[in-house]
């Protein structure tokens, strides 16, 4: 039987940690100090595995549901769902690392000896005004070039032509260093 949001609030702790199912795997563990944390059991490698969904305070019933069934795809056509999502997870984070704000910022900390303060701070605050709210974001191997013309063109509309012509170098910079990383 489905649980429901009131079963699962009025699910007192007790002297042993026990489950309420949910039904297709999915079930919220109550501990005895109070806990609840959703959990997805299945089958891989004919073995019995568990996977968390984090716990009920932050994770609702319908958020638990959703992450049950993208979870259950993998282990139904032989591949290990927690395997899978650390990879995502690693995915992500090295995204998160080569975004081009963190690129470009690691390039500008290696150079910043070599220039006076001013200098660094005009380059700095350039992109931060210019490139990074439009492009900073992403990763640097999903930048297109014409991505990087459209925020060059946005610059020479405002009429900063000597601004356009050094941030175009200095984003060739920032992926040179990223290369070389």
């Amino acid at each position: 039987m489905a649980l429901t949001d009131i079963q699962i609030k009025r699910a007192k702790p007790q002297d042993k940690p026990y489950t309420m199912n949910d039904g297709q795997g999915l079930s919220l563990l109550i501990n005895p100090d109070g806990s609840k944390g959703w959990r997805f059991r299945f089958r891989f490698a004919g073995k019995a595995r568990l996977m968390s969904f984090g716990s009920y305070d932050l994770v609702s019933l319908a958020e638990a549901r959703e992450k049950r069934d993208p979870a259950r795809k993998p282990a139904a056509h032989g591949r290990e769902p927690v395997e899978e999502r650390k990879a995502q997870k690693l995915a992500q984070q090295l995204s998160t690392e080569n975004s081009f704000e963190a690129i470009c910022r690691e390039w500008h900390t290696n150079k910043a000896d070599r220039w006076t303060v001013a200098y660094r701070e005009e380059i700095i605050k350039t992109f931060e005004q210019d490139v990074f709210p439009f492009i900073g974001k992403r990763s640097i191997s999903e930048i297109k070039p014409l991505e990087l013309l459209e925020v060059l063109r946005r610059i020479e509309k405002r009429g900063a032509l000597e601004k356009t012509r050094n941030v175009r170098p200095r984003c060739g910079e920032g992926y040179r260093d990223a290369i070389k990383t």
